[in-house]
C-alpha cells in the first residue's frame, strides 16, 4: 500500500501544454514504479492508496465535497483500448477539454499510446480560430480525433471555417454533458462524423458510445438506474469504505459494478438511452417527467431555441411544475411563448412546461455542463417576481 501523499498532475493551474510535457510523472504512476498522481489532493483524506491505483480524480457529481475515484492502470488502459477499437484505431488527439477532468486525461494518454503527441489548444478561452489552429497542427495519422463538450461543438458549428476543419477529423467525440439532437442531427449534416459519449471519473471516461458500451464495459439497469460493470470500472473511493460499498458494490464472482446517478432505458435494438440524473426528475401531480425528454422535445419542436434547461419549481397545487429556461437564436426574436412552446410539444399535458424564461446564456459547470442547480434558482427568482 502506498500512503496518500500522491504526486500532484499537472501543477495547480497548469495548462495543456504543461499537462503534456509532465506526462513521464503519469507513465511512471501507470507502470507502478511511481506515486499515484492526482490533479487536486487538497480534500484527499489520510488514508493508504493501493499499489495498483495510478490515478485520483476528485469527483462530486453536481453538488458536494470530492471523493477521489481510484483508476487502476489497468482499468485506464482497458479504457483506451476500448475507444481505439470503437473509433476505429488509434491516431492523434486533440486536446480540447481540460486534462483535470477523466475525458481530458484519456485523450492525452489515447495520444501517447498511439505513438503521438497530443495537439494542444492555445491558451485562453475556447473559440473557432483555436480550434481550426489545433486542427491544423494534427499530424497525418492513421486517424485524428478530438473530444468536445456540446457548447464547444455549437460554437464551431457556427463558423464556416471551424466546421471545415471539423469535418477533416476521423471522428468527433462529444460528451460531457447531454448533446441535443437537432444540434447532433446539424452537425451530422454538415459532414461531421460524431459520436455521442457517456461515462463517469468512475467508469475511467466515456463506456457507452452512441448507446452501446464498449467492449470493456456492459451495463444493466436496476429500477431505472444505469449500472455500469467491467474493466473500466474505477476500484473504489479514496479513504471513503462507506462510498465505496454504496456505489462500487463488489459481486460475490469479484466483478464490480458501478452504481450511477442517471436514469436510462434499454431500446428494441439495445441500445441505451440516457434520460438524465435520477434526482433531476420532476414529480407533477404525482406523475414524474425526465428534464431529458422534455429537453429533447423543445429542441425538436422549436428549431429557434438553440438551448434549453428544464427543471422542477415547488408549487403549491402540483408540488412541483415543469419549468424551461430557453436561450433562442437571436435572429428569431421574440423568443417563444410558454402557450406556444406548449402546443408545439407532442407531449402530455403534465410533462409540458407551465413557465418558461427567455435568457441569453444558461449557467455552467465544469466541462460545457449546464448548472441545474443555477438554473433552478434564476428561473424560480423569475417566476416570483
Amino acid at each position: 500500500m502506498r500512503s496518500a501523499q500522491v504526486q500532484t498532475w499537472p501543477a495547480p493551474g497548469g495548462t495543456w501544454a504543461q499537462a503534456v510535457a509532465s506526462w513521464p510523472v503519469v507513465e511512471s504512476a501507470l507502470r507502478g514504479d511511481g506515486p499515484a498522481v492526482c490533479p487536486d489532493p487538497s480534500h484527499l483524506p489520510e488514508c493508504e492508496i493501493p499499489d495498483d491505483v495510478a490515478l485520483l480524480l476528485g469527483t462530486s457529481g453536481s453538488t458536494g465535497t470530492p471523493k477521489y475515484a481510484q483508476l487502476t492502470a489497468d482499468s485506464l488502459r482497458a479504457s483506451v483500448d476500448g475507444v481505439h477499437r470503437a473509433m476505429g484505431g488509434p491516431g492523434a488527439w486533440l486536446l480540447c477539454v481540460p486534462p483535470t477532468h477523466i475525458t481530458g486525461f484519456q485523450g492525452i494518454q489515447r495520444s501517447f499510446a498511439a505513438g503521438h503527441e497530443p495537439v494542444c489548444l492555445d491558451p485562453g478561452p475556447f473559440t473557432p480560430a483555436a480550434f481550426v489552429a489545433g486542427v491544423a497542427r494534427l499530424p497525418d495519422a492513421p486517424g485524428r480525433y478530438t473530444t468536445l463538450v456540446p457548447t464547444q461543438l455549437v460554437r464551431i458549428l457556427a463558423d464556416p471555417v471551424a466546421t471545415e476543419a471539423a469535418r477533416s477529423l476521423t471522428r468527433v467525440l462529444v460528451g460531457g454533458a447531454p448533446l441535443p439532437g437537432p444540434t447532433a442531427e446539424r452537425a451530422r449534416r454538415a459532414g461531421l462524423r460524431v459520436t455521442l459519449g457517456y461515462g463517469a471519473s468512475e467508469t475511467s471516461g466515456g463506456c457507452l458510445y452512441d448507446g452501446r458500451f464498449l467492449d470493456c464495459a456492459h451495463g444493466r439497469l436496476a429500477d431505472g438506474r444505469i449500472l455500469v460493470g467491467g474493466r473500466v470500472v474505477a476500484s473504489g473511493y479514496a479513504g471513503r469504505p462507506d462510498l465505496t460499498a454504496a456505489a462500487v458494490p463488489v459481486r460475490d464472482d469479484g466483478s464490480r459494478w458501478f452504481r450511477t446517478d442517471d436514469a436510462g432505458e434499454f431500446t428494441d435494438d439495445g441500445r441505451l438511452l440516457v434520460l438524465g440524473r435520477l434526482d433531476d426528475v420532476i414529480n407533477t401531480g404525482g406523475l414524474k417527467v425526465a428534464p431529458r425528454v422534455v429537453e429533447e422535445a423543445i429542441a425538436h419542436a422549436c428549431p429557434e431555441v438553440q438551448d434549453v434547461l428544464v427543471v422542477g419549481l415547488p408549487d403549491p397545487e402540483w408540488g412541483d411544475i415543469v419549468a424551461a429556461a430557453i436561450v433562442v437564436d437571436e435572429g428569431s426574436q421574440p423568443a417563444p411563448s410558454c402557450a406556444e412552446i406548449r402546443a408545439r410539444l407532442d407531449l402530455p399535458g403534465y410533462a409540458r412546461p407551465r413557465f418558461v424564461l427567455p435568457v441569453a446564456a444558461l449557467p455552467l459547470t465544469g466541462p460545457g455542463k449546464h448548472d441545474r442547480i443555477a438554473a433552478r434558482a434564476m428561473v424560480q427568482a423569475a417566476r416570483a417576481g
